[in-house]
């Protein structure tokens, strides 16, 4: 019996936290094929860096999917292909609907009829809408306040009725804010329109933008500020590979929250960034943004205990560390 590693199909592979996964899977000894759609995502990252079979399509292509699973040998599906940006799902809720709901069904469709039945959702702690309780375990109540985290939301009920229904297992993983690029450099953030603080932030150290903004200064906080679970991207992708050998030898459908499990404040953030780059960030403080929840901190206990993940750069210094090493490097 070969005791080769199987393919996992990547969905969204050429984006942030995908190309982050590939990665850790190339590095893990598996057999990787990305599917993208390269509207978010950077083909150079999956052909020149990862050197990994890249399918430009859309997971709403069904002939595309069916076609890909006859012509692969695919295990297992890691699912990243979503749109995520919470101020345009307000505006353009058909978008999300269509690419992160009905995307998502269509790709289920094609793995239970290509008979693949192991699948690795990315959620997301948006899930839980404004949290009662701190730090935020998974049977916490899920009550989202924007589009994007209901249709988060309605995926991971589509994953319980299709394991009920069908036997397709899945691994949802609710991460809390996804941060850093690979240690090595090779891997980084790239969002077009960057929305995400630390990038924004190291952005400024680097004078391509004037300031950065603090919305809002009077939570209920330390100091003011809104506190944010951060999570180095490499960190996830272990999470990913975990949760896929999980599944792979025989586990149950289950939730992991995704987290440090410990907060850090916008203005923390800033100093932090301030002592990483040596360089003064101007700062420009405005008004609280809708929906934002003083705190979001995330108890990973669960995945700790039942996949054996340990979150190796914890430290807010070394998860900018490792972004401003990237970001010097992509804008020289």
């Amino acid at each position: 019996m070969s005791s080769e590693k199987p393919t996992i199909l990547v969905t969204g592979g050429a984006g942030y936290i995908g190309s982050h996964a590939c990665l850790a899977l190339k590095q893990a000894g598996y057999g990787v094929v990305v599917l993208d759609n390269l509207v978010y995502g950077h083909r150079d990252l999956v052909e020149n860096v990862l050197q990994v079979e890249l399918i430009v399509g859309d997971t709403n292509d069904r002939p595309l999917l069916d076609d890909l699973f006859a012509t692969h040998k695919i295990a297992a599906v890691m699912h990243f292909s979503a749109y995520a940006y919470v101020g345009e799902s307000v505006t353009d809720p058909d978008k999300y609907y269509r690419n992160n709901v009905v995307g998502t069904l269509t790709l289920l469709e094609a793995m239970l009829a290509a008979s693949i039945k192991q699948f690795v959702f990315s959620s997301t702690c948006a899930t839980y809408g404004v949290p009662h309780t701190v730090p935020i375990p998974e049977d916490h109540s899920q009550n989202p306040i924007n589009p994007y985290g209901f249709t988060k939301l309605a995926v991971e009920r589509i994953l319980m009725d299709f394991d009920a229904a069908y036997g397709l297992k899945s691994v949802v993983f609710r991460y809390f804010n996804a941060a850093g690029a690979d240690p090595n450099g090779l891997l980084g953030e790239a969002h077009d329109p960057e929305t995400h603080l630390i990038p924004l932030v190291l952005m400024a150290g680097l004078g391509k933008l004037e300031s950065v903004s603090i919305f809002g200064t009077d939570y209920p906080t330390p100091d003011g500020t809104c506190i944010r679970d951060y999570i180095h991207v490499s960190d996830l992708a272990d999470a990913h590979i975990l949760g896929m050998e999980y599944l792979l030898q025989g586990g149950d459908t289950a939730v992991f929250n995704l987290g440090n499990g410990s907060g850090f404040s916008v203005k923390q953030v800033i100093e932090t960034a301030q002592k990483v780059t040596g360089r003064e960030i101007k700062v420009v403080e405005s008004e609280r943004r809708a929906g934002d929840p003083p705190m979001l901190v995330g108890s990973s206990d669960k995945a700790r205990k039942i996949l054996g993940w340990k979150p190796q750069y914890a430290d807010i210094q070394d998860i900018i560390s490792h972004a401003w090493q990237w970001h010097q490097r992509r804008h020289k």
